[in-house]
């Protein structure tokens, strides 16, 4: 039997969707006003054909970087380099004395589409970076650097710098927006939790402990109440930096550990669920399984292996869906949440009489 829980989907953000939407809002308005510039002026042009094949690109290449949002890498690639050959196709269908003159260019504000998204994808240096590329673009286009260029050229660098840098801005603003969100939910759920273990299990703790004449019994459940206590009342504290992986499994009687000789850096706090999560598939290996159970930890491929495998009867065919349906949560919480948090998977291998294996895989 082998049942596969793949990792949670991480929804898009809407503000990135939202910021995609102006990029194709300006490339949308910007064509339609080279439309209007190219209308007034085609009766002056050096090569009207030209002219139109040039337009008709601008409005395909418009429709396609549209449609596709958000952009590849390589997409943007391409955006600037079709920007480019469009904007310097004015040297053939304007005349000299036109260009000289600081007529409109066949591409007039267009040009600058890319740099705006090459700002929103990668931030300001890369705003700033592709707005220099359209900027020298410009020069080439006009032969040189006259007071109107060098103002475009201003322009273009300040847009994608100014756009990358709020850009930025946004993204961080709105992750302080959904962890202030998240923290009162938790806030709210602990409250709710805190009033109904509150009414039933701590209570049911407390008269254990002070009916029971087995004393390991009362320091046993005296020690859950008190963890339960501390559980609902606050959330625990948040571990920062790096640890090792190695240094947290659980080693006690029982269990043989198997670990690369060399430190397995994670998180610390995703070190610390993921320790959890093989702590809890330890237990139930020891508590259902064998007398032994055996911990593999690998560092492979840019994620983190686990494997814990004990020697006992196996599991029967749906017997973690019939857990997690009556409410026993040591498979769906302790370790599938757990490690789906982490945006890991889990896989649970079993043959009745052979054992059972749970692999972790945690990407790095």
């Amino acid at each position: 039997m082998t049942l596969l829980v793949p990792s949670a989907a991480r929804p898009e953000l809407r503000l990135e969707a939202a910021l995609w939407r102006a990029v194709s809002l300006f490339r949308l308005t910007s064509l339609l006003y080279a439309v209007v510039v190219v209308l007034a002026s085609y009766r002056n042009y050096a090569d009207r054909r030209a002219a139109a094949v040039v337009l008709a690109v601008m409005a395909v290449w418009t429709v396609v970087t549209v449609i596709r949002v958000p952009p590849a890498l390589w997409l943007l690639v391409v955006d600037l380099a079709v920007t480019l050959a469009c904007q310097q196709s004015s040297l053939l269908i304007l005349t000299q004395q036109q260009i000289e003159a600081g007529r409109p260019t066949i591409t007039v504000c267009w040009a600058a589409a890319p740099v705006a998204a090459w700002a929103v994808l990668r931030g300001w240096v890369a705003g700033a970076t592709a707005g220099l590329v359209v900027a020298v673009g410009a020069v080439v286009e006009r032969s040189g650097a006259s007071q109107a260029t060098v103002n475009s050229c201003v322009l273009l660098v300040l847009l994608g710098s100014v756009v990358g840098y709020l850009v930025q801005l946004a993204r961080r603003a709105e992750a302080s927006a959904a962890e202030a969100v998240r923290l009162r939910a938790e806030t709210a759920e602990r409250e709710r939790l805190a009033r109904s273990v509150h009414d039933g299990v701590l209570q049911a703790l407390a008269l254990v402990a002070r009916r029971s004449s087995d004393p390991v019994l009362v320091e046993l459940a005296t020690g859950q109440e008190q963890a339960l206590r501390q559980l609902v009342a606050k959330p625990g504290d948040v571990a920062t930096g790096k640890s090792d992986l190695r240094l947290l499994l659980p080693a006690r009687p029982g269990v043989e550990v198997a670990a690369p000789a060399t430190a397995v850096s994670l998180p610390a706090q995703v070190a610390v669920e993921l320790a959890a999560a093989v702590g809890a598939a330890v237990d139930n290996a020891l508590q259902h399984g064998g007398s032994t159970a055996w911990i593999l930890l690998e560092d492979v491929d840019g994620s983190v292996v686990v494997s814990v495998r004990d020697d006992g009867p196996g599991i029967p065919a749906g017997r973690l869906a019939e857990a997690a349906m009556v409410g026993r949560l040591g498979v769906a919480s302790s370790i599938r949440g757990r490690v789906q948090d982490l945006g890991g998977t889990v896989t649970w291998g079993s043959t009745p009489g052979q054992g059972t294996e749970v692999q972790i895989v945690v990407p790095r």
